[in-house]
């Protein structure tokens, strides 16, 4: 089973020091990031048996825009044997959106 309290992540295509922190407890996963466009961001739901979260976010973005959105975060392991999530996030209100991201596991 996935333990993802202590992981950090990042996506591999953004500002490098946009890495959010996991934090667990129990089947309770979540994360607070921040960085290039990102003023302040919030990640926050369940870890499944099989490692996969659902989770609910939201962040405030340089611009003062608000996002907010969910997401389905199915675990994957790299050729180098690091963790990388799969994500399948939607978002909600004048930002709509949908689509596919992964994040990785940084040391």
């Amino acid at each position: 089973m996935i333990d993802y309290n202590g992981r950090r992540f990042r996506k591999p295509d953004s500002d490098p020091h946009t890495v959010a922190e996991y934090h667990q407890d129990g089947d309770l996963v979540w994360a607070d990031f921040a960085g290039g466009k990102v003023r302040r961001g919030s990640i926050a739901g369940t870890r499944a048996p099989d490692g996969t979260l659902h989770m609910g976010y939201t962040m405030v973005l340089e611009n003062g825009d608000v996002i907010c959105g969910h997401t389905v975060n199915t675990p994957e392991f790299t050729a180098e044997g690091r963790l990388r999530l799969r994500e399948e996030w939607e978002r909600y209100g004048p930002h709509a959106a949908a689509g596919t991201s992964y994040i990785d596991e940084v040391g």
